[in-house]
């Protein structure tokens, strides 16, 4: 983090309090400012998971019964654990090194556009590809231009945002992902017999969301005169050293880790549940996930952009995340309970303002319980850790269940127990009110 802080000028009002200050320039955090960094949170957020959506949850799974494979649910589900490991090394990689570089156009603005630059074009090849051992090959890549870019954007909120208003800026990123994944779906949906052109989509707003966080932002300053990093293979090995003595950091792992491992055990199946649980045909599947997705997108978007200012207002971060985890949970009995289209649009309707709200808040959460702030990519890369485990455990639990019990009906209550747990573990924390 960049020490030099400018000197009040004489005669101005007096210095506002810390938690008003950028943290990279010492400087109040104006409301242009704010509006800069909530725009282009908002933006980012929004044009990456829609990007991904478009694919992950409808074009990659009909793109492998396009192809002839035999057991898709199996093969998504091993493309998920590949996919996984490669996320869960370049997350941490990129965010230390992020940490570690000291260029001219700063420590994050190059790993931000070259990731996304990375990310979109290899989501889009998967579009043309027929074997599904390059398909994999694709997103693998795909995970790591993503993982290069985001781990870095996230670090931006506690490299450059005050603590004041974090959970604001969470909720912009937020209110982006909210409402920019049922978005995606409801846009793949819309290219499910015609994928190709839904591919170049994906990869264009995936590549896109990098340019347009940077253009919106303010410019990030010079690393050069930032003192160095330690040198040394050795001390770059200590580097990914994951904090000590900080139960409070691996308490909100744990809680992001099972609402990930929930929310994909779901999600990332709509397509099959809406086919196989209820029991409609691809063109019938179609028109729910297109319905659930304008659902999704209106409650998420409602509930991510209230819970952020509301967690500022009342210095709050715990309650909104646990009690969105809990509507989470909630959500997921409703199709489990009524298996049919009703059922999936209150899943919809409640999970999806759980979810909003979750999103909007727990990033701010996440930044608060940061040990060392100066080590904020590589501690924020471990924290996402937990987001892609999540996003890939839940798919193979969910493979797992339907690959052993011919069906759905085990997935909801196992969904439901990893939202509490996830609640639960967020309800131990201590430094966070």
């Amino acid at each position: 983090m960049d020490t030099r802080t400018p000197l009040a000028d004489e005669g101005s009002t007096p210095t506002p309090q810390a938690t008003d200050l950028a943290p990279d320039t010492g400087a109040p955090f104006t409301r242009a400012l704010t509006l800069r960094f909530g725009a282009g949170f908002f933006a980012f957020g929004l044009l990456w998971i829609v990007g991904l959506q478009i694919v992950a949850a409808v074009l990659l799974p009909q793109r492998l019964l396009d192809i002839g494979v035999e057991s898709p649910e199996a093969l998504l589900g091993t493309i998920s654990a590949v996919t996984a490991v490669v996320s869960l090394v370049s997350n941490l990689l990129f965010g230390n090194l992020s940490d570690r570089s000291r260029g001219r156009f700063g420590r994050r603005a190059p790993w931000i556009l070259v990731g996304g630059l990375v990310g979109g074009v290899s989501l889009t090849l998967i579009g043309v590809l027929t074997s599904p051992a390059l398909i994999m090959v694709a997103y693998c890549v795909s995970m790591v231009g993503l993982n290069m870019m985001l781990a870095p954007a996230v670090a931006v909120l506690a490299d450059r945002v005050p603590m004041r208003v974090r959970g604001t800026m969470s909720a912009f990123y937020g209110g982006g992902l909210a409402a920019g994944a049922p978005l995606g779906s409801l846009v793949g949906a819309a290219f499910i017999t015609g994928a190709l052109p839904g591919f170049v989509l994906g990869g264009a707003l995936m590549a896109g969301s990098a340019v347009v966080a940077l253009a919106v932002w303010p410019r990030e300053r010079s690393a050069v005169d930032l003192p160095p990093a330690a040198g040394g293979f050795r001390e770059l090995l200590r580097s990914f050293r994951p904090p000590r003595n900080a139960p409070d950091f691996y308490l909100a792992f744990a809680g992001r880790l099972f609402m990930l491992v929930s929310y994909q055990m779901i999600m990332a199946y709509q397509l099959y549940i809406v086919r196989d649980h209820v029991g409609q045909t691809t063109a019938e599947s179609a028109k729910t996930i297109a319905t659930m997705s304008v659902i999704l997108l209106v409650v998420s978007l409602v509930g991510s952009v209230a819970a952020g200012p509301v967690s500022d207002l009342i210095g709050r971060r715990k309650l909104p995340v646990v009690v969105s985890s809990l509507l989470f949970a909630v959500g997921i009995a409703m199709p489990w309970i009524w298996p049919t289209p009703t059922g999936m649009f209150l899943f919809a309707a409640i999970a999806g303002f759980g979810y909003g709200v979750y999103t909007s808040v727990d990033q701010a959460l996440n930044v608060d319980v940061l040990p060392d702030e100066e080590q904020a990519g590589k501690d924020l890369g471990i924290l996402n850790l937990s987001t892609t485990a999540g996003q890939t455990v839940g798919p193979l639990v969910t493979s797992a269940l339907v690959v052993s019990t011919g069906g759905y009906g085990l997935v909801f209550p196992v969904a439901i127990v990893a939202a509490l747990l996830g609640a639960f573990f967020i309800t131990r924390i201590k430094s966070v009110k």
